[in-house]
């Protein structure tokens, strides 16, 4: 069987790679400079780098206060999904009257956009009293259609010989989800923990609905406020970009093989 090089793709991979990358690289490069964007032609490598923009973001607004907000939202929201989508998706696994109906139902429920059930979900956070609180911003994201179905298929790869032996050892099933299920399913895991902690801490519409007080606002909130309170953001915006993209991308990087694994398990399976 005739094997083709496979330089070619390694290069073109290559290529795209560098190509996507390039944004985030002039993102950093302007944020240590502060030159003009539209400046052409563009200078490649940065001239006289300086952290002074960091330092004006520090400063300028409480930055370590919004994030303090941001990273208790996000915290309580990744350990809710990871609990709630963990024992949805176990559900969606063993047979009960109604699950093709109920399946479809999620299914349906994903082609809905958030912006619709904004008001219903502000009138029920309302009721719960948890407005301008921790707990109101993280509600709407405490699980996720997405990830329980990550969960399902990452669930439904466990050998079922594997329950059936805890049932007949007398295991309930919430242990069996969280002391033998969940060990098994680290991708699945680490998928539902980065997707929930980036749609978490990007979140921006409904924090700006639910919080009044300053004090709670979170970073992508905080950003806004910036913009007002800054005369010359060219830089200290793209310093504060930076600030907020570092934690979501050492998260992807620390689980980026479970990550892969965990969008595609299921994906061979038969």
């Amino acid at each position: 069987m005739h094997r083709y090089p496979r330089w070619p793709v390694h290069v073109a991979l290559l290529a795209v790679s560098t190509i996507m990358l390039v944004p985030f690289y002039w993102v950093l490069k302007t944020s240590l400079t502060g030159e003009n964007i539209f400046a052409f032609p563009p200078a490649l490598w940065p001239e006289n780098p300086h952290p002074f923009f960091y330092v004006d973001v520090w400063y300028a607004i409480p930055f370590f206060r919004y994030l303090v907000n941001s990273v208790i939202v996000s915290v309580v929201v990744v350990a809710a999904n990871v609990v709630l989508n963990g024992m949805a998706g176990y559900a969606l696994t063993r047979d009960f009257p109604g699950k093709a109906t109920t399946i479809l139902l999620f299914l349906s429920c994903m082609m809905i956009p958030f912006q619709v059930t904004i008001i219903p979900a502000y009138l029920i956070t309302s009721e719960l009293g948890l407005l301008n609180s921790h707990a109101g911003m993280a509600l709407p994201l405490s699980s996720t259609i997405v990830c329980i179905f990550i969960f399902k298929a990452a669930f439904e790869a466990i050998p079922k010989s594997l329950i059936d032996a805890a049932r007949i050892d007398g295991v309930p099933d919430w242990m069996i989800v969280f002391r033998i299920i969940m060990p098994l399913t680290k991708p699945a895991i680490a998928t539902n923990v980065i997707l929930s902690f980036i749609w978490s801490w990007n979140s921006f519409l409904w924090p700006l609905v639910i919080i009044r007080d300053e004090t709670m606002q979170t970073l992508p909130l905080g950003l806004s406020r910036f913009l007002s309170v800054v005369e010359d953001t060219t830089g200290a915006l793209y310093a504060f970009c930076v600030m907020v993209l570092v934690p979501g991308l050492v998260i992807f990087l620390l689980a980026q093989k479970e990550f892969v694994s965990g969008l595609t398990s299921g994906a061979t399976k038969g």
